[in-house]
């Protein structure tokens, strides 16, 4: 379906997988992670299979990923809590660089240290792969004009192609 509609020209697509609370796994994360990836695997492979075959990778941005990541250590006993200092997004297509691993993190997950980006540079990535200058894009919000990227933001260019 989401193949089917950029085909027909919807410009934002959002594909969300896990009613209700899904992928927040503070307790049973294995068996919660394991469950959705379960289900998500190759609906995800099949869409950018089909996005390839017909030609439209170039002009579609795919972005996989949350607001934030899991902690590396129990909460519950076996499940994370959230960590906003460490997580993994991947995107594809629309001049993406692809093949390739931007940053990681301390040894035990925790804290990303090698090429640490702030969520306003992903977003500021995003929206240049979309055509927009997140520096003068703007959007009314109770009655002044904000930024989608606020006061910082800056483009992650080893991701660009």
């Amino acid at each position: 379906m989401a193949r089917r509609l950029v085909e027909h020209g919807v410009r934002f697509v959002e594909v969300y997988c896990g009613s209700g609370s899904g992928w927040d796994a503070h307790r049973d994360m294995e068996g919660n992670h394991g469950k959705w990836c379960k289900v998500s695997d190759k609906p995800i492979a099949g869409l950018l299979t089909d996005l390839k075959a017909r030609g439209l990778m170039d002009e579609t941005l795919v972005v996989w990923g949350g607001e934030f990541g899991r902690t590396p250590f129990n909460e519950k006993g076996d499940g994370r809590d959230h960590n906003p200092w460490g997580f993994t997004i991947w995107m594809a297509g629309a001049g993406i660089k692809g093949g390739q691993a931007i940053g990681s993190t301390d040894e035990i997950g925790f804290r990303a240290v090698e090429k640490p980006y702030h969520a306003h540079d992903i977003h500021a990535t995003m929206l240049h792969l979309l055509g927009l200058d997140h520096k003068s894009l703007t959007f009314p919000h109770n009655g002044r004009f904000g930024r989608p990227t606020v006061n910082g933001g800056k483009l992650i260019e080893e991701a660009l192609a």
